[in-house]
């Protein structure tokens, strides 16, 4: 088996679906967490390049984050769309991603990636609230490259 299906197992994979789900609930942005072994690139350019793939920019809203881990390099990176980056600035990307890297450093990956989509969500319903008729844009599933 690859890095890739290691790192999670189905069950930690569905506590993170879940908690993706459970931030959904309050807002209209999508969240997503994509894992691959490796990347050739600097990971925020990999993971803009993924959000794009996705087609994370398609949202209505342009309200889309991701969560990108590349399991062999020991590196992830948060990327958000143009509509929530310029509401939350900066800050909001470090502190999310300070908030996984301490999980991570513990080797408790599965509740790092939690604590990111639930902060990234809490985050999205500030500025970006459910509102009636919203639809579920995108997979909340992790994709894997």
């Amino acid at each position: 088996m690859s890095k890739v299906e290691d790192f999670l197992t189905a069950t930690q994979e569905q506590q993170i679906v879940g908690a993706i789900r459970q931030a959904e609930n309050t807002t209209s942005g999508e969240i997503r967490v994509h894992i691959e072994s490796h990347t050739e690139l600097d990971v925020l350019d990999r993971t803009k390049e993924v959000f794009h793939y996705l087609k994370m920019d398609n949202t209505i809203q342009r309200n889309g984050v991701l969560i990108y881990v590349a399991v062999e390099d020991h590196n992830f990176a948060i990327y958000g769309d143009e509509g929530i980056h310029k509401i939350v600035g900066d800050n909001f990307w470090e502190s999310t991603k300070d908030a996984i890297l301490s999980k991570f450093k513990e080797g408790d990956f599965t509740q790092g990636l939690i604590d990111g989509v639930l902060l990234a969500g809490e985050q999205l319903q500030k500025y970006f609230p459910w509102e009636h008729g919203d639809i579920n844009e995108l997979p909340d599933e992790i994709s894997k490259g």
